[in-house]
């Protein structure tokens, strides 16, 4: 087994929230929450936070993970409340019959449901006033002895949402110099979260598997966008930042199809960003959705290069049915026919809780599904 990161069973990082916290986040938000505009203060509910972190600290522990993350408790969504703790964004209401945004109606097998009218728009200079997830970084280490990861969205989330029309052209005339302060943005986070002690990062992108989906093609089209130039300019953006990163912190990179109380967004394989992702982003590690057909099979990974890492998400985290672990073997086998098997590790295809309602499980579902990937890694990599 690796003692380093990425560890043969890893996990993306958000994990279901008490039901007492889950209380008191409505009992503190009620239905005011819709219409805040900047970062959410959620300071009344520390205590409670610190205990759950806490609580699923020990939970990862006692599986036998030696990645362990605070299960994004302090957070509404994955991705929001990163965003909008950046001066110069806020939560911006559109019309449903605009053409804005390439999210995809959410769905499972039985139902569509279409996305809230808002996105995150950039109405003013970027500008990173204080620590972002330093503090929620800083906790974590402290209450951990083994690899403490964190997790914060790419930046490719301010623009891919809503494009052109979620940059206010008054502020950014130009997208270059939009870009040029948002990687400044990130650079100073990941910066100040390394002097609190960071060695593994994770950035959530969502936009390459999403961008695999002709439906998301489209969208982009539809809105003025080409959909390979876009692909470009997200992998030189990340290339930007991991540029800036230290040269001792692992970073990996998330990608799935959207993942909302066990819903998706989207479908279809990789092969359509796979060279672009493995071979032009300066990332070495690959957090793979890879729990069901709608992530395609696994011959993309053909383009990933030696000394890469691929974590193939084989363990779902919308369903509570318990995978076979002789099924697990089987697909990690069949990954390895393109990738060697050196150059994968497993884990779920997403968090338990991408955002803070959770997906339909249980936490003895969440428990169970952990301790398989534990389980299935020590009997495939030893």
């Amino acid at each position: 087994m690796r003692n380093i990161p990425p560890f043969r069973a890893e996990h993306v990082g958000s994990l279901l929230r008490p039901a007492h916290l889950l209380q008191a986040r409505a009992a503190a938000e009620g239905d005011q929450y819709r219409q805040v505009t900047g970062p959410l203060d959620f300071s009344q509910l520390k205590e409670l936070e610190d205990a759950a972190i806490t609580d699923a600290v020990r939970l990862q522990e006692s599986i036998g993970l030696q990645v362990v993350t605070d299960g994004e408790m302090r957070r509404r969504s994955w991705f929001q409340d990163f965003l909008l703790a950046i001066s110069g964004t806020g939560i911006t209401w559109v019309d449903s019959s605009q053409t804005v945004s390439a999210a995809l109606p959410f769905q499972n097998d039985t139902t569509v449901e279409k996305l809230p009218g808002h996105i995150v728009r950039v109405q003013d200079k970027l500008k990173r006033l204080a620590g972002i997830f330093t503090d929620h970084f800083a906790f974590l280490k402290k209450t951990t002895t083994r690899t403490p990861k964190i997790s914060i969205p790419s930046p490719s989330m301010l623009h891919f949402w809503g494009g052109r029309a979620a940059i206010d052209e008054t502020v950014y005339p130009d997208l270059d110099v939009f870009w040029d302060d948002a990687v400044a943005v990130w650079s100073s986070e990941i910066a100040a979260l390394y002097q609190e002690g960071c060695r593994y990062l994770q950035i959530d992108d969502v936009t390459f598997p999403l961008i695999c989906d002709p439906h998301g093609q489209d969208a982009l089209r539809a809105r003025g966008d080409d959909p390979h130039k876009i692909l470009e300019t997200y992998a030189s953006v990340l290339n930007r930042i991991t540029a800036a990163a230290p040269e001792d912190m692992t970073l990996g990179m998330h990608m799935c199809r959207g993942n909302n109380r066990g819903k998706w967004m989207g479908s279809g394989g990789y092969e359509y960003v796979s060279e672009v992702v493995f071979r032009n982003i300066d990332i070495p590690n690959y957090f793979m959705e890879y729990d069901s057909d709608r992530a395609g099979d696994f011959t993309p990974l053909r383009h990933v290069p030696k000394g890469k890492h691929v974590i193939l998400g084989l363990v779902s985290t919308k369903t509570p049915k318990l995978e076979a672990k002789d099924d697990l073997k089987r697909r990690i086998d069949e990954a390895s026919r393109h990738l060697p098997l050196d150059q994968l590790c497993l884990s779920p295809q997403c968090g338990f809780a991408s955002n803070f309602m959770g997906n339909p499980v249980t936490l003895d579902d969440e428990k169970r599904k952990l301790s398989l990937v534990v389980e299935t890694a020590r009997e495939v990599w030893g």
